[in-house]
Protein backbone atom coordinates (compact mmCIF):
# COMPACT_ATOMS: atom_id res chain seq x y z
CA UNK A 1 0.00 0.00 0.00
CA UNK A 2 0.83 3.57 -0.41
CA UNK A 3 2.54 5.05 2.53
CA UNK A 4 2.36 8.50 4.05
CA UNK A 5 5.23 10.75 5.52
CA UNK A 6 4.05 13.94 7.24
CA UNK A 7 7.28 14.26 9.85
CA UNK A 8 8.62 16.84 8.27
CA UNK A 9 6.02 19.55 8.21
CA UNK A 10 6.17 19.06 12.36
CA UNK A 11 7.19 21.75 14.69
CA UNK A 12 9.84 19.51 16.21
CA UNK A 13 11.36 19.20 12.32
CA UNK A 14 10.95 22.78 10.98
CA UNK A 15 10.17 24.60 13.93
CA UNK A 16 6.95 25.78 15.84
CA UNK A 17 6.75 29.07 12.84
CA UNK A 18 6.21 27.04 10.04
CA UNK A 19 4.96 23.57 11.45
CA UNK A 20 2.44 22.11 13.29
CA UNK A 21 2.08 20.08 16.25
CA UNK A 22 0.78 17.32 14.28
CA UNK A 23 -0.11 14.51 16.88
CA UNK A 24 -1.93 17.63 19.23
CA UNK A 25 -3.70 18.53 15.85
CA UNK A 26 -5.02 15.09 14.69
CA UNK A 27 -6.70 14.87 18.22
CA UNK A 28 -8.23 17.99 18.17
CA UNK A 29 -9.70 17.45 14.37
CA UNK A 30 -10.40 13.87 15.47
CA UNK A 31 -14.22 13.81 15.56
CA UNK A 32 -14.33 16.56 12.59
CA UNK A 33 -12.73 14.38 10.65
CA UNK A 34 -14.45 10.89 11.31
CA UNK A 35 -17.95 13.13 10.35
CA UNK A 36 -16.56 14.64 7.29
CA UNK A 37 -15.08 10.71 6.12
CA UNK A 38 -18.90 9.17 7.32
CA UNK A 39 -20.96 12.16 5.73
CA UNK A 40 -19.24 11.85 2.42
CA UNK A 41 -19.72 8.11 2.50
CA UNK A 42 -23.09 8.87 3.60
CA UNK A 43 -23.77 11.05 0.31
CA UNK A 44 -21.82 9.39 -2.25
CA UNK A 45 -25.23 7.55 -3.55
CA UNK A 46 -27.49 10.52 -3.24
CA UNK A 47 -28.83 12.33 -6.36
CA UNK A 48 -26.95 16.07 -6.81
CA UNK A 49 -24.08 15.46 -4.34
CA UNK A 50 -21.32 14.78 -7.25
CA UNK A 51 -19.84 12.29 -5.16
CA UNK A 52 -20.23 9.31 -7.53
CA UNK A 53 -16.56 9.11 -7.96
CA UNK A 54 -16.25 7.33 -4.99
CA UNK A 55 -18.33 4.59 -6.65
CA UNK A 56 -16.51 3.72 -9.76
CA UNK A 57 -14.15 1.55 -8.63
CA UNK A 58 -16.85 -0.57 -8.29
CA UNK A 59 -18.72 -0.10 -11.92
CA UNK A 60 -18.08 -3.50 -13.12
CA UNK A 61 -20.77 -3.08 -16.04
CA UNK A 62 -18.69 0.03 -17.81
CA UNK A 63 -15.59 -2.43 -17.17
CA UNK A 64 -16.84 -5.15 -19.50
CA UNK A 65 -18.36 -3.01 -21.93
CA UNK A 66 -15.11 -0.91 -22.02
CA UNK A 67 -13.25 -5.13 -22.11
CA UNK A 68 -15.59 -5.42 -25.05
CA UNK A 69 -15.10 -2.84 -27.06
CA UNK A 70 -11.65 -2.95 -26.55
CA UNK A 71 -11.09 -6.12 -27.70
CA UNK A 72 -13.57 -5.93 -30.73
CA UNK A 73 -11.33 -3.22 -32.53
CA UNK A 74 -8.09 -4.69 -31.55
CA UNK A 75 -5.49 -4.35 -34.42
CA UNK A 76 -7.96 -2.43 -36.59
CA UNK A 77 -6.27 1.27 -35.81
CA UNK A 78 -2.84 2.33 -35.89
CA UNK A 79 -3.51 5.07 -33.63
CA UNK A 80 -6.06 6.44 -31.32
CA UNK A 81 -6.68 10.14 -30.78
CA UNK A 82 -8.67 11.28 -27.74
CA UNK A 83 -10.14 14.92 -27.96
CA UNK A 84 -10.83 16.12 -24.67
CA UNK A 85 -9.94 19.19 -22.44
CA UNK A 86 -9.53 19.91 -18.53
CA UNK A 87 -10.61 16.52 -16.68
CA UNK A 88 -11.43 14.92 -20.07
CA UNK A 89 -7.64 14.36 -21.11
CA UNK A 90 -5.65 15.19 -17.94
CA UNK A 91 -6.23 11.93 -16.29
CA UNK A 92 -5.97 9.92 -19.04
CA UNK A 93 -2.37 11.61 -20.06
CA UNK A 94 -1.34 11.11 -16.32
CA UNK A 95 -2.64 7.57 -16.49
CA UNK A 96 -1.35 6.59 -19.99
CA UNK A 97 2.19 8.40 -19.29
CA UNK A 98 2.95 6.69 -16.21
CA UNK A 99 1.65 2.76 -16.98
CA UNK A 100 2.63 2.38 -21.18
CA UNK A 101 6.27 1.95 -22.05
CA UNK A 102 8.27 5.57 -21.97
CA UNK A 103 8.47 6.85 -25.22
CA UNK A 104 5.29 4.50 -26.52
CA UNK A 105 4.38 6.23 -29.55
CA UNK A 106 8.20 5.73 -30.85
CA UNK A 107 7.94 2.30 -30.52
CA UNK A 108 7.56 -0.63 -33.31
CA UNK A 109 4.05 -1.99 -33.54
CA UNK A 110 5.89 -5.45 -32.42
CA UNK A 111 7.39 -3.59 -29.83
CA UNK A 112 3.58 -2.69 -28.50
CA UNK A 113 2.32 -5.71 -29.10
CA UNK A 114 0.04 -4.29 -31.78
CA UNK A 115 -1.78 -1.79 -29.44
CA UNK A 116 -2.28 1.84 -31.04
CA UNK A 117 -0.31 4.85 -30.49
CA UNK A 118 -2.11 7.23 -28.70
CA UNK A 119 -2.85 11.47 -29.10
CA UNK A 120 -4.40 13.47 -27.00
CA UNK A 121 -5.14 16.87 -28.35
CA UNK A 122 -6.07 18.57 -25.30
CA UNK A 123 -5.89 22.06 -26.51
CA UNK A 124 -6.50 24.55 -29.48
CA UNK A 125 -3.34 25.49 -30.55
CA UNK A 126 -3.99 25.50 -34.43
CA UNK A 127 -0.20 24.64 -34.60
CA UNK A 128 -0.31 21.81 -32.77
CA UNK A 129 -3.84 20.43 -34.39
CA UNK A 130 -2.40 20.90 -37.80
CA UNK A 131 0.98 19.34 -36.99
CA UNK A 132 -0.52 16.51 -35.70
CA UNK A 133 -3.08 16.04 -38.96
CA UNK A 134 -0.29 15.93 -40.85
CA UNK A 135 1.31 12.88 -39.33
CA UNK A 136 -2.15 11.04 -38.50
CA UNK A 137 -3.62 8.52 -41.58
CA UNK A 138 -7.13 9.65 -39.82
CA UNK A 139 -8.23 6.08 -42.17
CA UNK A 140 -6.25 4.39 -39.30
CA UNK A 141 -7.52 6.53 -36.44
CA UNK A 142 -10.00 5.97 -34.05
CA UNK A 143 -11.02 8.79 -32.60
CA UNK A 144 -12.29 9.39 -28.94
CA UNK A 145 -14.58 12.38 -28.63
CA UNK A 146 -14.69 13.10 -24.45
CA UNK A 147 -17.24 15.84 -23.07
CA UNK A 148 -20.27 15.33 -21.09
CA UNK A 149 -21.92 18.67 -22.09
CA UNK A 150 -21.81 18.23 -25.63
CA UNK A 151 -21.17 21.88 -25.81
CA UNK A 152 -17.30 22.31 -25.11
CA UNK A 153 -16.24 24.65 -27.48
CA UNK A 154 -12.78 23.32 -27.96
CA UNK A 155 -13.48 19.67 -28.00
CA UNK A 156 -16.43 20.11 -30.55
CA UNK A 157 -14.42 22.57 -32.30
CA UNK A 158 -11.96 19.52 -33.07
CA UNK A 159 -14.38 16.96 -33.43
CA UNK A 160 -15.76 19.85 -36.54
CA UNK A 161 -12.49 19.79 -37.79
CA UNK A 162 -11.60 15.68 -38.17
CA UNK A 163 -15.04 14.58 -38.77
CA UNK A 164 -14.94 17.04 -41.61
CA UNK A 165 -11.56 15.67 -42.67
CA UNK A 166 -12.65 11.69 -41.94
CA UNK A 167 -15.96 12.16 -44.22
CA UNK A 168 -13.39 13.65 -46.98
CA UNK A 169 -11.17 10.29 -46.68
CA UNK A 170 -14.03 7.38 -45.86
CA UNK A 171 -17.13 9.03 -46.88
CA UNK A 172 -20.32 6.73 -44.78
CA UNK A 173 -17.21 4.62 -43.35
CA UNK A 174 -15.88 7.53 -41.25
CA UNK A 175 -18.54 6.63 -38.30
CA UNK A 176 -16.19 3.41 -37.47
CA UNK A 177 -14.01 5.29 -36.63
CA UNK A 178 -15.63 8.05 -33.91
CA UNK A 179 -16.72 6.72 -30.57
CA UNK A 180 -18.23 9.66 -27.98
CA UNK A 181 -18.20 9.79 -24.33
CA UNK A 182 -20.84 11.77 -23.30
CA UNK A 183 -23.82 12.53 -21.32
CA UNK A 184 -26.68 9.08 -21.50
CA UNK A 185 -29.10 11.87 -22.44
CA UNK A 186 -29.02 15.00 -23.23
CA UNK A 187 -26.48 17.33 -25.33
CA UNK A 188 -25.23 17.79 -28.51
CA UNK A 189 -22.79 15.12 -28.36
CA UNK A 190 -25.40 12.94 -27.39
CA UNK A 191 -27.50 13.89 -29.88
CA UNK A 192 -24.97 14.02 -32.75
CA UNK A 193 -24.05 10.19 -31.56
CA UNK A 194 -27.49 8.77 -31.94
CA UNK A 195 -27.69 10.48 -35.32
CA UNK A 196 -24.68 9.19 -36.49
CA UNK A 197 -24.79 6.17 -34.91
CA UNK A 198 -21.29 6.09 -32.75
CA UNK A 199 -20.36 3.88 -30.31
CA UNK A 200 -20.94 5.54 -27.60
CA UNK A 201 -19.86 5.08 -23.14
CA UNK A 202 -21.11 7.08 -20.54
CA UNK A 203 -19.61 10.00 -18.28
CA UNK A 204 -21.62 9.40 -15.04
CA UNK A 205 -24.35 12.06 -13.27
CA UNK A 206 -22.95 13.46 -10.42
CA UNK A 207 -19.20 12.88 -11.63
CA UNK A 208 -17.31 16.07 -12.03
CA UNK A 209 -14.94 16.46 -15.12
CA UNK A 210 -12.05 15.98 -12.95
CA UNK A 211 -12.67 13.53 -10.99
CA UNK A 212 -13.82 11.40 -13.60
CA UNK A 213 -10.65 9.64 -14.31
CA UNK A 214 -11.58 6.48 -13.53
CA UNK A 215 -15.07 6.29 -15.58
CA UNK A 216 -15.55 5.76 -19.17
CA UNK A 217 -13.72 8.73 -19.35
CA UNK A 218 -10.39 7.02 -18.36
CA UNK A 219 -11.22 3.60 -19.08
CA UNK A 220 -11.56 3.81 -22.52
CA UNK A 221 -8.45 5.27 -23.81
CA UNK A 222 -6.76 2.36 -21.25
CA UNK A 223 -8.51 -0.29 -22.34
CA UNK A 224 -8.00 0.68 -26.31
CA UNK A 225 -3.79 0.62 -25.73
CA UNK A 226 -3.42 -2.97 -23.52
CA UNK A 227 -3.30 -0.99 -20.13
CA UNK A 228 -5.22 -3.48 -17.41
CA UNK A 229 -8.13 -2.51 -16.17
CA UNK A 230 -8.95 -4.98 -13.52
CA UNK A 231 -5.59 -3.75 -11.85
CA UNK A 232 -7.14 -0.31 -11.88
CA UNK A 233 -10.13 -1.16 -10.24
CA UNK A 234 -8.55 -3.35 -7.77
CA UNK A 235 -6.18 -0.85 -6.67
CA UNK A 236 -9.44 1.77 -6.42
CA UNK A 237 -11.42 -1.00 -4.19
CA UNK A 238 -8.42 -1.59 -1.91
CA UNK A 239 -7.58 2.38 -1.29
CA UNK A 240 -11.78 3.31 -0.93
CA UNK A 241 -11.79 0.28 1.37
CA UNK A 242 -8.78 1.86 3.74
CA UNK A 243 -10.28 5.50 3.72
CA UNK A 244 -13.04 4.65 4.62
CA UNK A 245 -11.48 4.08 8.10
CA UNK A 246 -12.86 7.56 10.34
CA UNK A 247 -9.38 6.98 12.59
CA UNK A 248 -7.24 10.06 11.10
CA UNK A 249 -4.11 7.87 12.31
CA UNK A 250 -4.80 5.46 9.81
CA UNK A 251 -6.70 7.50 6.82
CA UNK A 252 -3.73 8.93 4.99
CA UNK A 253 -6.04 11.33 2.74
CA UNK A 254 -7.43 12.27 5.72
CA UNK A 255 -4.09 13.12 6.99
CA UNK A 256 -2.69 15.20 3.97
CA UNK A 257 -6.04 17.05 3.77
CA UNK A 258 -5.87 18.35 7.57
CA UNK A 259 -2.04 18.68 7.28
CA UNK A 260 -2.60 21.35 3.94
CA UNK A 261 -5.89 23.19 5.44
CA UNK A 262 -3.89 23.92 8.56
CA UNK A 263 -0.95 25.08 6.79
CA UNK A 264 -2.82 27.24 4.59
CA UNK A 265 -5.15 28.56 7.35
CA UNK A 266 -2.55 28.36 10.28
CA UNK A 267 1.08 29.00 9.30
CA UNK A 268 0.46 30.88 5.95
CA UNK A 269 1.46 27.86 3.69
CA UNK A 270 -0.87 28.52 0.65
CA UNK A 271 1.13 27.49 -2.33
CA UNK A 272 1.11 23.74 -2.32
CA UNK A 273 3.56 21.54 -4.43
CA UNK A 274 3.47 18.64 -6.45
CA UNK A 275 6.97 17.01 -6.60
CA UNK A 276 7.64 13.18 -7.78
CA UNK A 277 10.65 11.93 -8.53
CA UNK A 278 9.85 9.98 -11.53
CA UNK A 279 9.37 11.13 -15.22
CA UNK A 280 6.91 8.26 -15.68
CA UNK A 281 4.55 10.35 -12.41
CA UNK A 282 5.40 13.64 -13.93
CA UNK A 283 1.55 13.92 -15.63
CA UNK A 284 0.38 13.26 -12.21
CA UNK A 285 1.19 16.42 -11.43
CA UNK A 286 -0.51 18.23 -14.30
CA UNK A 287 -3.84 16.13 -13.04
CA UNK A 288 -3.60 17.29 -9.63
CA UNK A 289 -2.83 20.76 -10.33
CA UNK A 290 -6.54 20.40 -12.05
CA UNK A 291 -7.90 18.81 -8.73
CA UNK A 292 -6.51 20.97 -6.35
CA UNK A 293 -7.19 24.34 -8.00
CA UNK A 294 -10.79 23.69 -9.71
CA UNK A 295 -12.03 22.06 -6.42
CA UNK A 296 -10.76 24.38 -3.73
CA UNK A 297 -10.50 27.72 -5.11
CA UNK A 298 -14.06 29.23 -3.85
CA UNK A 299 -15.30 32.95 -3.66
CA UNK A 300 -17.62 31.93 -0.80
CA UNK A 301 -18.55 29.05 1.20
CA UNK A 302 -21.37 26.92 1.96
CA UNK A 303 -23.22 29.82 3.41
CA UNK A 304 -22.54 32.36 0.66
CA UNK A 305 -19.88 34.37 3.32
CA UNK A 306 -17.16 35.38 0.80
CA UNK A 307 -14.07 33.73 1.73
CA UNK A 308 -11.51 33.79 -1.02
CA UNK A 309 -9.98 30.62 -0.48
CA UNK A 310 -8.07 28.08 -1.68
CA UNK A 311 -4.24 26.88 -1.63
CA UNK A 312 -2.11 27.38 -5.15
CA UNK A 313 -1.42 24.37 -6.91
CA UNK A 314 2.22 24.20 -8.06
CA UNK A 315 3.53 21.51 -10.27
CA UNK A 316 7.41 20.34 -9.75
CA UNK A 317 9.67 16.89 -11.30
CA UNK A 318 12.46 15.81 -9.25
CA UNK A 319 14.85 15.83 -9.74
CA UNK A 320 14.71 18.34 -12.66
CA UNK A 321 13.17 21.10 -11.09
CA UNK A 322 15.89 21.00 -8.14
CA UNK A 323 17.95 22.61 -10.31
CA UNK A 324 15.01 25.35 -11.33
CA UNK A 325 12.66 25.85 -8.36
CA UNK A 326 14.32 24.33 -5.32
CA UNK A 327 16.86 27.66 -5.12
CA UNK A 328 13.41 29.74 -4.51
CA UNK A 329 11.92 26.92 -2.14
CA UNK A 330 14.78 26.75 0.46
CA UNK A 331 15.53 30.62 0.12
CA UNK A 332 12.35 32.21 -0.93
CA UNK A 333 9.08 32.74 0.91
CA UNK A 334 8.30 30.45 3.67
CA UNK A 335 4.52 30.38 1.87
CA UNK A 336 4.98 26.63 0.42
CA UNK A 337 4.06 23.04 1.36
CA UNK A 338 5.66 20.67 -1.01
CA UNK A 339 4.63 16.92 -1.62
CA UNK A 340 7.07 14.70 -2.25
CA UNK A 341 6.13 11.27 -4.86
CA UNK A 342 9.08 8.73 -4.23
CA UNK A 343 8.89 5.30 -5.99
CA UNK A 344 10.84 2.41 -4.10
CA UNK A 345 10.77 0.45 -7.02
CA UNK A 346 11.61 1.08 -10.83
CA UNK A 347 11.21 -1.08 -13.02
CA UNK A 348 14.30 -1.38 -14.40
CA UNK A 349 17.78 -0.35 -12.94
CA UNK A 350 20.84 0.89 -14.84
CA UNK A 351 24.14 0.83 -13.12
CA UNK A 352 26.61 3.86 -13.32
CA UNK A 353 29.81 2.29 -14.85
CA UNK A 354 33.05 2.37 -12.86
CA UNK A 355 35.06 4.70 -15.26
CA UNK A 356 36.86 7.97 -14.87
CA UNK A 357 37.64 7.38 -11.48
CA UNK A 358 40.38 9.31 -11.52
CA UNK A 359 38.10 12.55 -11.34
CA UNK A 360 35.71 14.20 -9.44
CA UNK A 361 32.72 11.91 -10.02
CA UNK A 362 34.47 9.13 -9.92
CA UNK A 363 32.23 8.37 -6.81
CA UNK A 364 28.95 7.57 -8.69
CA UNK A 365 31.21 4.58 -10.58
CA UNK A 366 29.30 1.03 -9.42
CA UNK A 367 26.02 3.14 -7.73
CA UNK A 368 22.57 2.74 -9.87
CA UNK A 369 20.60 6.08 -11.50
CA UNK A 370 17.77 3.81 -8.90
CA UNK A 371 20.02 4.96 -5.88
CA UNK A 372 20.51 8.49 -7.14
CA UNK A 373 17.13 10.20 -7.94
CA UNK A 374 15.92 8.60 -4.65
CA UNK A 375 19.11 9.63 -2.65
CA UNK A 376 18.24 13.22 -4.98
CA UNK A 377 14.55 13.35 -2.77
CA UNK A 378 15.59 12.15 0.63
CA UNK A 379 18.74 14.80 0.26
CA UNK A 380 16.39 17.57 -1.01
CA UNK A 381 13.14 17.04 1.62
CA UNK A 382 16.00 17.05 4.10
CA UNK A 383 17.65 20.40 2.35
CA UNK A 384 14.35 21.94 2.63
CA UNK A 385 13.89 21.06 6.67
CA UNK A 386 17.26 22.62 6.95
CA UNK A 387 15.81 26.05 5.57
CA UNK A 388 12.20 24.98 8.03
CA UNK A 389 10.75 24.46 4.78
CA UNK A 390 7.37 21.60 5.38
CA UNK A 391 7.77 18.46 3.27
CA UNK A 392 5.49 15.89 2.91
CA UNK A 393 6.34 12.51 1.53
CA UNK A 394 4.04 9.93 -0.60
CA UNK A 395 5.88 6.28 -1.14
CA UNK A 396 4.64 3.94 -3.92
CA UNK A 397 5.93 0.78 -4.12
CA UNK A 398 6.03 0.61 -7.96
CA UNK A 399 4.56 2.53 -10.97
CA UNK A 400 2.02 -0.07 -11.68
CA UNK A 401 -2.11 0.09 -12.55
CA UNK A 402 -2.35 -0.82 -9.03
CA UNK A 403 -0.65 1.72 -7.26
CA UNK A 404 -1.06 4.36 -9.52
CA UNK A 405 -5.07 4.18 -9.41
CA UNK A 406 -4.25 4.23 -5.03
CA UNK A 407 -2.27 6.74 -5.44
CA UNK A 408 -5.07 8.70 -8.15
CA UNK A 409 -7.76 7.83 -5.86
CA UNK A 410 -6.49 9.15 -2.61
CA UNK A 411 -5.79 12.31 -3.72
CA UNK A 412 -9.11 12.32 -4.69
CA UNK A 413 -10.49 11.97 -1.61
CA UNK A 414 -7.86 14.13 0.08
CA UNK A 415 -9.10 17.10 -2.02
CA UNK A 416 -13.26 16.06 -1.08
CA UNK A 417 -11.78 16.28 2.97
CA UNK A 418 -10.19 19.66 2.46
CA UNK A 419 -13.23 21.05 0.80
CA UNK A 420 -15.37 19.84 3.70
CA UNK A 421 -12.52 21.56 6.11
CA UNK A 422 -12.77 24.98 4.24
CA UNK A 423 -16.38 24.54 4.44
CA UNK A 424 -17.23 25.03 0.50
CA UNK A 425 -18.37 23.61 -2.53
CA UNK A 426 -16.09 21.16 -3.67
CA UNK A 427 -17.22 19.87 -6.88
CA UNK A 428 -18.62 22.89 -8.58
CA UNK A 429 -16.48 25.54 -10.78
CA UNK A 430 -18.37 29.18 -11.03
CA UNK A 431 -15.26 30.90 -12.07
CA UNK A 432 -14.89 28.77 -14.89
CA UNK A 433 -18.53 29.31 -16.44
CA UNK A 434 -18.28 32.94 -16.62
CA UNK A 435 -15.31 31.99 -18.81
CA UNK A 436 -16.89 29.97 -20.90
CA UNK A 437 -20.31 32.50 -21.17
CA UNK A 438 -17.90 35.02 -22.34
CA UNK A 439 -16.16 32.77 -25.39
CA UNK A 440 -19.63 31.40 -26.32
CA UNK A 441 -20.08 34.99 -26.39
CA UNK A 442 -17.30 36.49 -28.21
CA UNK A 443 -17.90 33.36 -31.31
CA UNK A 444 -21.46 34.63 -31.42
CA UNK A 445 -23.63 31.67 -29.99
CA UNK A 446 -27.39 32.08 -29.75
CA UNK A 447 -28.71 33.46 -26.48
CA UNK A 448 -25.71 34.97 -25.51
CA UNK A 449 -26.10 38.21 -27.21
CA UNK A 450 -26.08 40.25 -24.00
CA UNK A 451 -23.19 38.82 -22.68
CA UNK A 452 -21.29 39.29 -25.91
CA UNK A 453 -22.01 43.24 -25.65
CA UNK A 454 -21.02 43.60 -21.85
CA UNK A 455 -17.39 41.73 -23.09
CA UNK A 456 -17.10 44.33 -26.14
CA UNK A 457 -17.67 47.09 -23.91
CA UNK A 458 -15.21 45.99 -20.94
CA UNK A 459 -12.59 45.38 -23.87
CA UNK A 460 -13.05 48.87 -25.83
CA UNK A 461 -11.91 49.91 -22.27
CA UNK A 462 -9.13 48.67 -22.29
CA UNK A 463 -8.31 48.56 -25.75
Amino acid sequence: MIKFNYKFADRMIVGSDNGLDIEKEFKSYKNKIADIIKDLNQRKDKPEQWLQWMNLGYNEETVWYVKEFASMVRGRYDNVLILGIGGSALGGIAVTEALLAPYWNMLTPEQRNGYPRIFFLDNIDPDTINGLLKVLDLKRTLVNVITKSGSTAETMSQYMIIKNLMEQELGDAYRQNIVATTDKKVGVLRQLADQEGYKTFVVPDDVGGRFSVFSAVGLLPFALVGIDIDEIMNGIKDMDLALKNTDIHENIAAQAALIHYLMDTKKGKNLSVMMPYSSRLKFVSDWFVQLWAESLGKEVDKNGKKVHVGPTPIKALGATDQHSQIQLYNEGPNDKLITFIRVEEFDTNLEIPRILEYTGIGYLGGKSINNLINAEADSTRVALSDYKKPTLTISIPKVDGYNVAQLLYMLEVQTAIAGELYNINTFNQPGVEQAKNYTYALMGRSGYEESAKVLQNKMAEVG
